[in-house]
């Protein structure tokens, strides 16, 4: 029962951590949201509705995989979570430079490297946890996919 209550208590905190991060970035978004709308985008921009589905999909995975490797006690536990936060940290200035601001170049830049460290960060998670790593994949593809969003508004506006 102790570590069904300490499992728990766990997937809370990076649930609410994880959100934390969200809700910034989605604060920054809704700000950036006029910018946005206005802009010239490529032919395979998603309605507007998808984004916020996607999104929380996307950071639902996260928190479950960062709960999952902070669990297992492993040796790599404080590289991973550093990733972990990095990369939370880079997704949230990445809606900054790009809503905030509407720095196409800079935000594109910002999130080639933001991919890199998704990629670190899920090959320390497979190290540690296999499914912690993999359902990480999906955000590696979408951040792929909004690389393209970001660069063909660049080269539209």
């Amino acid at each position: 029962m102790v570590k069904v209550k300490k499992n728990t208590k766990i997937y809370v905190i990076s649930f609410v951590l994880t959100f934390l991060f969200a809700a910034a970035g989605g604060i920054v978004t809704y700000i950036g949201m006029p910018r946005f709308e206005a802009a010239v985008k490529p032919y395979l921009t998603p309605p507007g509705w998808v984004f916020p589905v996607v999104w929380s999909i996307l950071f639902a995975l996260m928190a479950i995989g960062a709960a999952r490797v902070y669990l297992s006690d492993d040796k790599r536990l404080s590289r991973a979570m550093f990733l972990y936060f990095l990369q939370l940290t880079m997704n949230f200035w990445w809606c900054v430079l790009f809503f905030g601001f509407g720095f196409y170049l800079f935000a594109l830049i910002w999130l080639l490297l933001l991919w890199i460290a998704v990629l670190l960060m899920l090959i320390v998670f497979t190290g540690i946890d296999k499914p912690a790593g993999l359902i990480q994949i999906p955000y590696l593809i979408w951040l792929t996919f909004a690389a393209y969003l970001n660069l063909g508004i660049l080269l539209l506006n």
